[in-house]
C-alpha cells in the first residue's frame, strides 16, 4: 500500500468553485483509482496527471456537483 496526501475539494452549482470545501486528509490505498472506488460518492467523470505529477481524479452527478481528489505521495 502507498500512502498519499489528498486534497479534496468538493464544488456544488450555487458556489462552483469560488466557493468550494476544502480539506486535506492522508490515507493509504493500493492506488488513486482503488481509494476512488472505495471512497467516491459520485462517479469518475475524468483522470489526469498535473504538472506536478500528482494524479487528480474528478467525480461528479453531472448536475454541477464535483468532487476533485488530487493525491501526493
Amino acid at each position: 500500500m502507498k500512502e498519499y496526501e489528498i486534497f479534496i475539494e468538493t464544488m456544488n452549482p450555487c458556489g462552483g468553485a469560488k466557493y468550494a470545501k476544502q480539506e486535506i486528509i492522508e490515507a493509504e490505498a493500493e492506488s488513486p483509482e482503488a481509494y476512488i472506488k472505495e471512497h467516491a460518492k459520485y462517479p469518475v467523470l475524468e483522470t489526469i496527471k498535473n504538472a506536478d505529477g500528482d494524479t487528480v481524479v474528478t467525480t461528479g452527478d453531472k448536475n454541477g456537483y464535483l468532487i476533485r481528489y488530487t493525491f501526493t505521495e
